[in-house]
């Protein structure tokens, strides 16, 4: 993006991801085929509640060492390796509280969040998850603020196979579905990845480590008062998150559906709808951590010009690459449904919610780049009106439309989110809105690159109906679009009508501010 290593990271990062992401998607497919869709309910309920047990035993630690880690290097004679040090202390702090926690209110928690103490079982095994996420966690954020991309992706794909492995295995030989053997299954693969993941992870400190001169310049205090606003964004999102997952099924049995409906409706929902909404964002998924880094170096260095730079390109290419996205997914939903083992059912849910993936993908970066900026209290602020307004939805609309109250709440609450957080952060970097090029011209070079590419199609005789032809239409239309716009932003009118909207909305923003 700005220097060739970060480009070079983000490369690999982006591999990595899709492959990792295609093969959770096939994933998802083999356990709703082999195990029955209210099978991938129960999963993602216990994901859910899994990563906020998750959150609170680690307090995102891969965003806490990430950022400090980052703002330490950018010091003069830091230590790096003290913060990681004070990340791991203040892990096992959280880690010992919560797992004792776990250990003796597991039966109230699985009576009344799973609705069976058959799950006490299976929660009891859940700390052993919970530490050692908490400390892959920690040298995962100081991979990635050392930018070392290549040692993340090797942690991940090993961490992913393992888990993988180990859920396909024993979804293989066990022929019991019930709702307890379905969670130990997934908490043994949790267990598993995470125990390989911190094995790799640290024979790479060892062999990566760089020892430093310098003297911490915090103490375990101040890293841990550093850490608090984003641990409490954190925590605050998984509960609010937690929360409208939990409520998702409930509301769908007061629609009318049964249980396994509910069930299977929402495993449906969590385990194949927004993976397919989500897939096309790897690359901006693999750029977030690096946002995070090099917003706060560029913050603790007082560069405005850095972080005004890197909130103009991150902002345009992320809107660029999300209108093709949402239009390839809006066009071709009902089918990637099908193929996937949905149904029609997921295919009209992936179809309708697609127009607000421009939304959800710029929430991707901009939280980067707001948390790098050290605006952790905007951020909690706004996730808490976000899913407000989500759960709000939820409770209102699906007992009286069904699955398409899930839609609503959707796009109510990621709307209202996004645009707070695309105003706070324009006004915060002091640079301009910049509409034209951003929005106007790629909505319009995507729906005219669309017809050229549907003649292309149709002179070549290849039709639009099968796995190939869909693939071939959507190579093309994307080449089209993508040469078109960055052609066009050549063009020296073109780009002095977009540069002078910019100019002027920066002027105006940067009087605003000060």
């Amino acid at each position: 993006m700005i220097k060739s290593k970060i480009l070079r990271d983000a490369a690999l990062l982006t591999i990595m991801q899709l492959f990792l992401d295609s093969a959770a998607l096939f994933l998802n497919t083999f356990i709703t085929r082999q195990m029955g869709a209210s099978a991938i309910g129960i999963l993602s309920l216990m994901g859910s509640f899994l990563g906020l047990a998750s959150i609170l035993s680690n307090g995102n630690a891969f965003l806490c060492t990430s950022r400090l880690i980052s703002e330490e290097i950018g010091r003069k004679n830091g230590d790096p390796n003290g913060i990681l040090f004070y990340g791991f202390r203040l892990c096992l702090l959280l880690s010992a509280g919560v797992s004792a926690a776990m250990i003796i209110f597991a039966e109230p928690i699985s009576q009344r969040f799973f609705s069976g103490a058959q799950m006490t079982t299976a929660l009891r095994l859940m700390p052993l998850a919970l530490i050692t996420g908490a400390f892959a966690a920690c040298l995962k954020g100081y991979f990635n603020a050392t930018r070392r991309a290549a040692v993340a992706a090797v942690v991940d794909i090993a961490e992913f196979v393992t888990r993988c492995g180990y859920i396909v295995a024993a979804a293989l030989l066990t022929d019991v579905r019930s709702e307890h053997k379905v969670c130990g299954i997934m908490i043994g693969g949790v267990i598993a990845g995470n125990t390989v993941s911190v094995a790799i992870l640290g024979l790479a400190y060892l062999h990566f480590r760089s020892r430093s001169c310098g003297v911490c310049s915090i103490s375990f205090r101040q890293y841990t008062l550093f850490s608090l606003p984003i641990m409490g964004g954190s925590i605050l999102t998984a509960v609010l998150s937690s929360t409208n997952d939990a409520l998702i099924p409930i509301c769908l049995r007061l629609y009318g559906d049964s249980a396994g409906q509910a069930l299977g409706q929402f495993g449906l929902f969590e385990a194949i709808v927004i993976p397919t909404l989500f897939f096309p964002s790897v690359v901006l998924c693999s750029v977030a951590g690096m946002i995070v880094s090099e917003t706060a170096r560029a913050n603790a260095a007082r560069n405005t010009e850095r972080i005004r730079s890197l909130t103009d390109r991150i902002r345009r290419y992320t809107l660029v690459f999300s209108f093709y996205a949402a239009a390839v997914i809006m066009r071709f939903g009902k089918q990637i449904g099908e193929l996937l083992g949905g149904g029609e059912l997921t295919g009209r849910m992936i179809k309708m919610i697609a127009p607000v993936i421009p939304f959800i993908y710029m929430e991707i970066v901009l939280e980067a780049m707001i948390k790098g900026l050290g605006q952790q209290k905007f951020s909690s602020a706004n996730y808490l009106a976000e899913y407000a307004i989500r759960i709000a939805a939820v409770l209102i609309f699906i007992p009286r439309f069904g699955f398409c109250g899930i839609v609503i709440s959707y796009y109510a609450s990621n709307i209202f989110g996004n645009i707070m957080r695309y105003i706070k952060t324009v006004r915060t970097a002091g640079a301009g809105y910049a509409i034209f090029l951003t929005v106007i011209m790629p909505i319009a070079v995507l729906y005219a690159s669309m017809k050229a590419s549907e003649l292309v199609i149709r002179f070549t005789g290849i039709t639009a109906c099968n796995t190939f032809g869909i693939a071939i239409y959507v190579v093309v239309w994307g080449l089209f679009y993508f040469i078109s716009y960055f052609a066009l932003g050549k063009v020296k009118l073109i780009s002095k009508c977009g540069e002078g909207l910019f100019v002027n909305n920066a002027q105006q923003t940067t009087h605003r501010v000060l």
